[in-house]
């Protein structure tokens, strides 16, 4: 499904998703990323039982707040990123790291890390984000995880 700049779309997406999970309905592979995903936040449960509060909501840092949508989204971002190995190497570099934490969610977490260094580099420069530096970020962090 493509959502375009539509935020409400996608939100919307989200709370389907997290509703036929909820109700244990058939779900296409993105809704069932998107449930996985959640499922790993409980802290994002209660705001997807109620559409109508986060369907327009703003989260801005001034707010304090990590936006959820933003935050779920960059893992998966990063589970299509391995299951395409894009960049090159990404799942090599995931292994490795998550050799080192033991813990798949705070592996992400930490890969989410570079992930948002390299966008904010990009969108500051206004480039492309460097598939390269991003990967070298993410391999530092295994050599220096403990």
């Amino acid at each position: 499904m493509f959502f375009g700049q539509d935020r409400q779309q996608l939100r919307r997406f989200y709370f389907q998703s997290w509703q036929k999970q909820l109700q244990q309905q058939p779900m296409e592979p993105l809704e069932r990323m998107i449930a996985d995903v959640v499922a790993l936040h409980p802290e994002y449960h209660a705001l997807l039982a109620d559409e109508a509060q986060g369907l327009d909501k703003d989260y801005t840092p001034e707010m304090g707040q990590t936006n959820p949508f933003l935050h779920m989204g960059l893992h998966i971002a990063i589970h299509e990123q391995l299951g395409a190995d894009r960049p090159t190497g990404i799942r090599q570099a995931y292994q490795k790291l998550l050799h080192r934490t033991q813990d798949a969610h705070q592996t992400e977490h930490l890969i989410m890390d570079c992930l948002g260094e390299t966008l904010w580099q990009a969108q500051r420069d206004g480039k492309a984000p460097d598939e390269a530096i991003y990967l070298q970020r993410i391999k530092q962090l295994s050599e220096h995880q403990r």
